[in-house]
């Protein structure tokens, strides 16, 4: 049965209940193998999939030309592309900073049609707030792109209330792209509820917690992994968060289902203005997020699901120090 649709945002386009998030097919966590990656992009379009998450900081280019590649022959009219910008690299793959300023806006853009041989990007975020330029200056810049033509709606990702509430009122806002997963809860206090009174749609990255919640969790991480830098994968905190896996397997195991396809199903149960993104590289992995689309949950085993993995005992922040520091969202 094809993926139903959903409308992102209120009065926004309609796009798949789930999306295809890229990253990982540009060596983020580990190699790639490119004809694998394309077949499964080609696979999520023949399950239904429209919506696919791409950003030009993504193997510096890499993905973006990926997916060009994927795409061909593909009518441009049916699927959603979504591309993140901002995101500043040295050639040695290390992240730098991030600019959103007004130039590198029209700038980062015209890279990007040209790598994925589109006359438009369908939604156009930055990767994280730019401290040193006004969110309005920012978003301002993608309102001329739209005017234009060049893009269809405008995103935010990884900021907060006050952010998101000054980016609205110069621009109508689509989707706010954010990690949410059982080990991240931390949109439900404030960002949600602000997102919601505005009509803006949550399209959720990390809903397997970057593996934690998959079966392969317990799998040495490599010194080159991103992950290895992050506080959930470190010494006790990784042996504490892998005994809240073990719990949710059990869960699982009692459903029938995988560990992955129940931290899907979570997220997707949140609400229909949630689009949880797949991140994954292959078909297997593909094959098996997508069956968390035909369960349905009742109150009864969200709760069982929510005990397992109580958010106030997963140990360690998202992110390293510096970069918890850097997001918007994380700001009180």
């Amino acid at each position: 049965m094809p993926v139903a649709t959903t409308e992102l945002g209120r009065g926004g386009p309609r796009v798949s209940r789930v999306g295809l998030g890229l990253m990982a097919m540009s060596g983020t966590y580990g190699p790639a193998d490119e004809a694998e990656s394309t077949a499964t992009i080609r696979a999520a379009l023949d399950a239904g999939i429209t919506l696919l998450d791409t950003g030009d900081f993504y193997g510096m280019g890499h993905n973006e030309l990926l997916l060009h590649q994927a795409l061909r022959g593909v009518d441009r009219a049916s699927v959603f592309i979504q591309v993140k910008f901002g995101g500043q690299r040295d050639p040695r793959g290390a992240f730098v900073g991030h600019d959103a300023s007004p130039a590198m806006v029209k700038s980062s853009l015209a890279y990007s049609l040209t790598r994925l041989g589109t006359d438009h990007v369908d939604l156009y975020q930055p990767a994280r707030l730019d401290a040193r330029v006004p969110i309005e200056e920012t978003v301002g810049a993608i309102g001329e792109l739209i005017q234009a033509g060049y893009v269809r709606y405008l995103g935010l990702s990884e900021v907060g209330v006050d952010t998101i509430r000054r980016a609205a009122a110069v621009h109508p806002v689509a989707a706010l792209q954010i990690e949410y997963s059982l080990m991240s809860r931390g949109i439900e206090d404030q960002i949600l509820p602000a997102v919601r009174d505005l009509g803006i749609g949550v399209t959720a990255y990390g809903v397997m917690s970057r593996g934690l919640l998959a079966a392969t969790s317990a799998r040495p991480i490599g010194a080159a992994d991103p992950r290895s830098r992050f506080p959930r994968f470190q010494g006790d905190n990784l042996q504490r968060n892998l005994a809240l896996v073990a719990a949710l397997e059990r869960v699982a195991t009692d459903r029938g289902v995988t560990t992955a396809q129940l931290a899907i199903a979570w997220v997707a149960s949140r609400g229909a203005d949630i689009v949880p993104l797949i991140g994954t590289k292959r078909r297997d992995r593909l094959a098996e997020a997508l069956g968390a689309l035909e369960l349905t949950l009742s109150p009864e085993e969200l709760a069982v699901i929510e005990a397992a993995v109580p958010q106030s005992a997963v140990a360690g922040d998202r992110y390293d120090p510096a970069q918890m520091a850097a997001l918007d969202s994380e700001q009180r």
